[in-house]
């Protein structure tokens, strides 16, 4: 195993650079199919989400898949590579499995506990199966993550040290966790139709807004998503659908506004904000004429999803309107309490690596030991042939028996052996067991590669 990872988070980059370098399905794709062509690289994933980009790949050179992947990372999200580098963080094997894991289990999340980040990791990992650039180590690696992250949820309270990022914006919108009591009666404007306006359209549905409007680019999913709401049983919220040019005129009406499209410039201006609120102009917050904040009592609430960012900054320093946006929730969540499931979550996680490195290794040595076998059988096939020879006149009642007799005898001088490499292959250290075994075998290396393209190719591998 030579896994790789380099990426930035929002634990090792400012707001702003995340901002800039965030990446779209587009470029997502691109680079993935970039990496593969880099030489150092043999399999590439990519899990980008609004605050980390991480690009994991199996290589047989370090130092040169570190340049290599900085490189590629700095050319795809366009942000220069002097620039982007004392922001990257480097983690290899262990270090890597490890990280990933943490991730899962939302240890890595801007709000602990979180659990949206497993479904932007079977995203990534779906999108390496559908390019075809996830092999055996990446898509072991990301299933494994998503059983972990799935364990860490299920097994303790981790639940209880945080929540989504919809809900903690929600909470820093209403100062507290009776986001209820806030949001009672209000008139929600949703901006979007992806995973994360979803999410938020629901968890505003279950607060106890009375009114959600959605808009998206593509009007159907924003239909769909009204579809939703708006069914029998539900929480009985009013929700309907309008055109994204209809922003504006909703804002005018709206008293909550949550975005997160996948747009690379401003949804919302602070211009349009000003407008829909009635003000005349946008002061100049370089000339000190407005506040840093926003005075006066809260006519309107913007909570920002998006990376790179939605709303216009400026828009939260206007008279009466409170702005939530990635870095205002980043600098709230340093201060967020830890729960005690976290312990128990890490005790998890460094397990989970373990089993991954010893099944790792158990795993490259199986194609070895499945040549050896082969090699044996086809020595006891010859011999058999070489006795048919000499003893024309068994029967097929003596032969079998023969057969039978020496095939338990290699079976026998083999199953000490090879149970033995496959315990000693597991452990750390272990990789060099199958070479000796190959070395004292003499086994045909094309034997071994085709044993491994075979498992390789299995078609029930690698589905999430």
């Amino acid at each position: 195993m030579s896994l790789l990872l380099v990426g930035l988070s929002h634990r090792s980059a400012p707001v702003s650079v995340l901002e800039r370098a965030s990446l779209d399905g587009d470029t997502r794709a691109k680079l993935l199919q970039d990496t593969l062509a880099a030489e150092p690289a043999a399999e590439a994933a990519v899990l980008a989400t609004c605050n980390r980009i991480e690009l994991y790949a199996d290589v047989d050179k370090f130092h040169a898949g570190v340049a290599e992947l900085s490189t590629l990372l700095a050319q795809h999200s366009g942000v220069g590579l002097d620039e982007l580098t004392p922001y990257l963080y480097v983690h290899y094997e262990d270090r890597a499995v490890h990280h990933l894991f943490s991730v899962a289990c939302g240890l890595d999340s801007m709000v602990v506990g979180e659990g949206q980040i497993l479904g932007q990791i079977k995203d990534a990992l779906a999108l390496g199966q559908e390019l075809h650039t996830a092999g055996r180590l990446l898509n072991d690696l990301f299933q494994q993550a998503l059983r972990v992250g799935k364990r860490a949820h299920s097994e303790t309270g981790i639940d209880r040290a945080g929540q989504s990022l919809v809900t903690f914006g929600l909470e820093q919108l209403a100062d507290g966790p009776d986001t209820a009591a806030w949001a009672k009666g209000k008139r929600a404007l949703v901006i979007g139709a992806g995973s994360m306006s979803s999410l938020a359209a629901a968890t505003l549905a279950r607060t106890g807004v009375a009114e959600i409007v959605v808009a998206n680019r593509t009007r159907a999913r924003a239909d769909r998503l009204v579809e939703i709401l708006n069914q029998p049983g539900g929480t009985g919220v009013r929700a309907h659908a309008v055109e994204m040019s209809e922003i504006t005129a909703e804002l005018t009406r709206a008293d909550i506004a949550v975005s997160c499209t996948g747009a690379t410039g401003l949804v919302l201006t602070a211009e349009a904000v000003a407008g829909a609120l009635g003000l005349d102009h946008v002061p100049d917050a370089a000339s000190g004429l407005i506040p840093a904040q926003s005075t006066g009592p809260e006519r309107l609430a913007l909570l920002d999803l998006a990376m790179p960012r939605d709303i216009d900054a400026a828009a939260g320093r206007l008279d009466g309107v409170r702005l939530v946006d990635i870095e205002s929730l980043a600098e709230a969540s340093a201060d967020a309490p830890m729960a005690a499931d976290v312990d128990q979550v890490r005790t998890i996680v460094a397990d989970e690596v373990a089993a991954f490195g010893a099944a790792q290794r158990a795993a490259h040595i199986t194609p070895t030991v499945v040549a050896l076998r082969t090699m044996a059988a086809g020595v006891v096939a010859d011999e058999i042939a070489r006795l048919d020879g000499r003893l024309p006149d068994l029967d097929e009642k003596q032969r079998g028996e023969i057969t039978q007799t020496v095939r338990r005898v290699v079976d026998k001088l083999l199953h000490a052996p090879t149970v033995r490499v496959k315990q000693l292959a597991s452990e750390p250290g272990g990789a060099g067991y199958a070479d000796a075994l190959r070395e004292l075998f003499d086994l045909d290396p094309q034997t071994v590669a085709a044993v491994s393209r075979a498992d390789l190719n299995d078609p029930n591998r690698g589905r999430s």
